[in-house]
C-alpha cells in the first residue's frame, strides 16, 4: 500500500505498529524510502479497506492497490501490470517541492542578508525593518513550510510525533517569538541588543548600540525562514537521490512493450499489450521486442535475453522453445503462441520480486527502527531541558536568546531520517543492482544472511556440469549374454520412461544410432539407484552397483567401472535375466566457468562442498577438475537436506546451490538457498536468491553483492548514530562555556539536510560496486 504523508522513520514505525496490531495481520513492514507498506494478512479476517482505515486514522493517506484476479485461458485478460504511475506521481511531487524551495529561497535570502548585517548597512537601520522581515517570512512559513505544521498538527491529534514535529516546534518558536517582538517591541526590548551581538545570530538588532538610534528587540526571522528552505532543499535532494535507488526497477518496467502484432484470423493487427489474451498468435519481426511470454510456433531466431539473465550472448530459439516478454528478437521472424500475460509474465514476476525485496527489512535494521520509534519524544525532552538550563545558567541579558536559540538548534539538528534511510536505501540499490546482473534476492533477511555464509554446498548435475550428460562408452561384458548394440537397445528401452538425466542420455544415444527401442513392461524406478523393467520378455536392471548386488548378482566389471569413474564418467551397470551384461558410461560435461566460480568462492573465504548421487570416484574426478576439496558422494535426493544439516552441525552457515525444484528440501534447509538457472515459478518462490542464468559465477557475485550491501548499511548506521549523538549535544551548547562556540539554527538545519542526503548518496555507491 503506497502511503502519503510520511516525513521520517518515526512515521514508518508508528504505521508499522498500528498495522501489526490489526486482527488477521501476519506481518507488516513499512519502507520509509519507498513510502510503501507491505502487509501479509488473512482476507477472511480483515480487508484491505480496514487496513487502510487504520493507517488513515493516524493522519496519513493510503492508496489501496487494485485487485489482481486470477486469469484463465479464454477469459477477459486482467493484466495487473506493474507500471510506472507511482514514478510519475513522485516526479510531480518533486517538482512541487522544488518550486516551494525556490520561492522560499527568494523570500528568505533578503531576510538572511538583513540579519547578517548586524546594523552595519544604514538602509536597514529603520523602525520598519522587522515588519519587512515579517512580511517576507510569513509566506515561507505558510506556503513553503505549511506541510510541516499540518503534519505536526495531525500527529498531535493522534498522540504521535515525527520529524515534522521537530521542524514545526523549532521554526514555530523562532517565528512566534519574532512576531511577538515585532508587534510589541517595548515589552521585548529589555532582552538587550547585546545578546544578539554576543551570539552573532539575531535578525533584530536593526541599529548599532552606539548609533543612538532606536533599539529594537532581537528577532529570529532568518532562523525560521532559512531553516524551512534548507530542510525543503534537503528533502528535494533526498527525493532525487532516493529516486535513483529505484532506477533499476524503473528500467525493467520501461522494457515492457506497449503493443503486440497479433494474428487473428488471417489479419495482422497491432493491439495494445493489455488486449493480448492467452492463446493469441503473435508475430515478432527482427529488431522487435517480444511483447509477452509464449512458445515459438514457427520460425527461428536468436533472442537477446540479457534483461532477464544478464547474459549478453543471444539465445537460439526454435519451434517449441519458450520466449519471454521484453526480450529482443535479433535475427529472424518468429510466430509465437501466448502462454502468459500481464502480471504472470517473467518480467512482471521479476519486478514484483525485486519490489518485495526492496520493501523488506533486514534484521540489522532492528536497532535503528527501535530508536526511530522513540527518537522524537526524546529530542523534544532534550530541547526542553536545554531551554531550562540556559534560562537558569545564562546571564540575564542573554538568557532568552541563549535558551531560545539552543533549544531550536536541538530540535532542528536531530535527524531520525538518516536512521530511517540507512537500511532501506542500501537494500533498494543492492537488490536493483542484483536484478541487473540476473540475481533476484527475495528479501532483506536473505541479503543479510548471505554475507554471513561460511560454506557453499553445490549440487553437481546442472550446476557444476551442463546437466546434459552424454553416453561415452558402451562396454558389453566379455563372454556376456549380449553385444554392444543389444546392450544399448535393452538399456535404452528400459530407461524410456525414466525422467533421470542419465536415462535421457542413454535413450538419446540409441536414437542417434538408429537403434529401435521396445516398449518396457513392469517399469519401476528405484529411487537413487536405477530402474528395472521387462523388455521383450527379458528382465533388465540398469543402475548403480548396489542395485545389482541387492538382487544377488555378482559383479565382475568393478575394475572397468573404477577406470571409467577416474575419468569423471558415471558407470551404469546393466544386468539381463539376473546376470551381469555390461556397463554404459555416461559423462556430464563440466561447465567451462565452474572452475573460475569455485576459485572466486574460495577467494571469499568460503568452504566449497559438492553434493552428488554419483559414485565417489566419478565425483572426486569432477571435483578435482573444478578445484573442490570436499565431496559428499552417493547422496540420495532425499538425503541432500541431511547433508546440509550435517554441515550446519559442524558450525558452518550454509548456502545451497541447486536447481530450485529437485533440490527443494536442501534449499529450504540451507541458511540461504540459491536456485541456479531457472528463474521462474517454483524456483523464484522457493529460493532465497534466484540466479537467472545457468552460470555458477553468479553465486560468488551474489555473495559479494551481499557483503557490499551490508557494509554500506553499517556505514550508513554508523554515520547516522555518530551524527545524532554528537550533533545534538553541540546544538545544545555544551561547548559554549569552554570555547564560546554556539551552533546557529541555520547551520543546524543545513547539517540535518546533509545527513539524510549523505546516507542516500553512500547507498548509491553500490551501483558501482565491483563484483567478481
Amino acid at each position: 500500500m503506497p502511503i502519503d504523508g510520511m516525513s521520517c522513520a518515526a512515521c514508518a514505525a508508528a504505521i508499522e505498529r498500528r498495522l501489526a496490531k490489526q486482527a488477521g495481520v501476519a506481518s507488516a513492514h513499512v519502507n520509509f524510502a519507498t513510502k510503501v507498506a507491505t502487509v501479509r494478512y488473512d482476507p477472511s479476517i480483515v480487508e484491505p479497506a480496514a487496513l487502510a482505515a487504520a493507517v488513515d486514522s493516524l493522519g496519513y493517506k493510503v492508496t489501496i492497490p487494485l485487485p489482481n484476479p486470477a486469469r484463465a485461458e479464454g477469459s477477459v485478460p486482467a493484466h495487473g501490470l506493474v507500471t510506472d504511475e507511482d514514478g510519475h506521481a513522485a516526479h510531480s511531487a518533486d517538482r512541487l517541492l522544488l518550486r516551494r524551495t525556490l520561492v522560499g529561497a527568494a523570500l528568505a535570502l533578503p531576510v538572511l542578508v538583513i540579519a547578517m548585517s548586524h546594523g552595519r548597512i544604514e538602509a536597514f537601520n529603520t523602525p520598519w525593518i522587522n515588519w519587512l522581515q515579517l512580511a517576507l517570512t510569513t509566506p515561507v512559513m505558510i506556503w513553503c513550510g505549511g506541510r510541516f505544521f499540518r503534519s505536526a498538527w495531525k500527529g498531535l491529534l493522534h498522540r504521535s510525533a515525527n520529524m515534522d514535529t521537530l521542524v514545526a516546534l523549532g521554526t514555530g518558536a523562532a517565528y512566534a517569538y519574532s512576531a511577538a517582538a515585532t508587534f510589541w517591541p517595548g515589552f521585548f526590548a529589555g532582552a538587550s541588543i547585546g545578546a544578539s551581538h554576543s551570539l552573532h545570530m539575531s535578525a533584530g538588532a536593526a541599529a548599532d548600540a552606539g548609533s543612538g538610534a532606536e533599539i529594537l528587540p532581537p528577532v529570529y526571522y532568518e532562523a525560521a525562514a532559512v531553516i524551512i528552505v534548507l530542510i525543503l532543499f534537503g528533502r528535494y535532494l533526498e527525493a532525487i537521490a532516493t529516486g535513483r535507488t529505484t532506477a533499476a526497477i524503473q528500467r525493467l518496467i520501461g522494457l515492457q512493450p506497449r503493443t503486440a502484432r497479433v494474428i487473428r484470423g488471417e489479419v495482422e493487427q497491432d493491439v495494445p499489450i493489455e488486449e493480448v489474451s492467452i492463446g493469441d498468435r503473435v508475430l515478432v519481426r527482427p529488431g522487435e521486442k517480444v511483447p509477452t511470454d509464449g512458445t515459438v510456433e514457427s520460425g527461428a531466431s536468436a533472442v537477446d535475453e540479457s534483461m532477464l539473465t544478464g547474459e549478453s550472448v543471444p539465445v537460439e530459439k526454435r519451434p517449441g522453445d519458450t520466449v519471454y516478454g521484453a526480450t529482443m528478437n535479433t535475427t529472424g521472424a518468429i510466430r509465437l503462441v501466448v502462454t502468459r500475460i500481464g502480471a504472470d509474465t517473467a518480467l512482471q514476476q521479476i519486478v514484483r520480486l525485486v519490489r518485495e525485496a526492496q520493501g523488506s527489512k533486514a534484521p540489522i535494521a532492528r536497532l535503528a527502527d527501535t530508536i526511530s520509534g522513540i527518537f522524537v519524544p526524546i529530542v523534544i525532552a532534550i530541547a526542553l531541558v536545554t531551554f531550562v538550563v540556559w534560562w537558569v545558567a545564562a546571564a540575564p541579558d542573554i538568557r532568552l536568546s541563549m535558551a531560545l536559540l539552543t533549544s531550536v538548534s536541538v530540535l532542528i539538528i536531530a535527524c531520525p531520517c538518516a536512521l530511517g534511510l540507512a537500511t532501506p536505501t542500501a537494500i533498494m540499490v543492492g537488490t536493483g543492482r542484483g536484478a541487473e546482473q540476473g540475481i533476484l534476492i527475495k528479501d532483506g533477511a536473505a541479503l543479510e544472511t548471505a554475507h554471513k555464509l561460511t560454506a557453499v554446498a553445490i549440487d553437481k548435475t546442472g550446476t557444476i556440469t551442463l546437466g546434459k550428460p552424454e553416453v561415452m562408452d558402451v562396454l558389453p561384458m566379455a563372454d556376456g549374454p549380449v553385444d554392444a548394440d543389444e546392450l544399448l537397445r535393452l538399456a535404452a528401452s528400459a530407461e524410456r520412461h525414466s525422467e533421470h538425466p542419465l536415462a535421457a542420455a542413454i535413450v538419446r544415444r540409441a536414437a542417434e544410432r538408429g537403434v529401435p527401442l521396445a516398449e518396457p513392461e513392469a517399469f519401476r524406478a528405484v529411487v537413487g539407484h536405477g530402474v528395472e523393467a521387462t523388455v521383450g520378455g527379458r528382465h533388465v536392471l540398469v543402475g548403480k552397483p548396489a542395485l545389482l548386488e541387492q538382487r544377488g548378482i555378482m559383479l565382475a566389471m568393478v575394475d572397468d567401472a573404477a577406470r571409467l569413474a577416474a575419468l569423471g564418467r558415471t558407470p551404469m551397470f546393466v544386468a539381463i535375466d539376473g546376470r551381469e551384461a555390461g556397463i554404459v558410461a555416461v559423462a556430464d560435461v563440466v561447465r567451462p566457468e565452474s572452475a573460475e566460480a569455485v576459485a572466486a568462492m574460495r577467494a571469499l573465504g568460503l568452504h566449497v562442498v559438492m553434493l552428488t548421487g554419483d559414485n565417489r570416484r566419478t565425483a572426486e574426478a569432477v571435483a578435482a577438475e573444478v578445484g573442490i576439496d570436499h565431496v559428499l558422494a552417493e547422496v540420495l535426493p532425499g538425503d541432500k537436506a541431511e547433508a546440509v544439516r550435517s554441515l550446519q552441525r559442524q558450525g558452518y552457515v550454509v548456502g545451497m546451490v541447486g536447481d530450485g525444484i529437485n533440490d527443494a528440501p536442501a534449499l529450504a534447509q540451507a541458511d540461504v538457498g540459491l536456485a541456479l538457472g531457472t528463474g521462474t515459478d517454483v524456483a523464484m518462490e522457493s529460493a532465497d536468491i534466484t540466479l537467472m542464468r545457468a552460470d555458477l559465477r553468479a553465486v560468488p557475485r551474489a555473495i559479494a553483492l551481499s557483503h557490499a550491501t551490508i557494509r554500506t548499511i553499517r556505514q550508513n548506521l554508523f554515520w547516522a548514530f555518530v551524527y545524532n549523538t554528537t550533533g545534538i549535544p553541540i546544538a545544545a551548547g555544551v561547548l559554549f562555556p569552554m570555547t564560546g562556540w554556539l551552533l546557529s539554527p541555520v547551520i543546524a538545519s543545513a547539517a540535518m539536510a546533509f545527513s539524510s542526503v549523505s546516507v542516500v548518496l553512500n547507498s548509491l555507491r553500490l551501483r558501482r560496486a565491483v563484483l567478481p
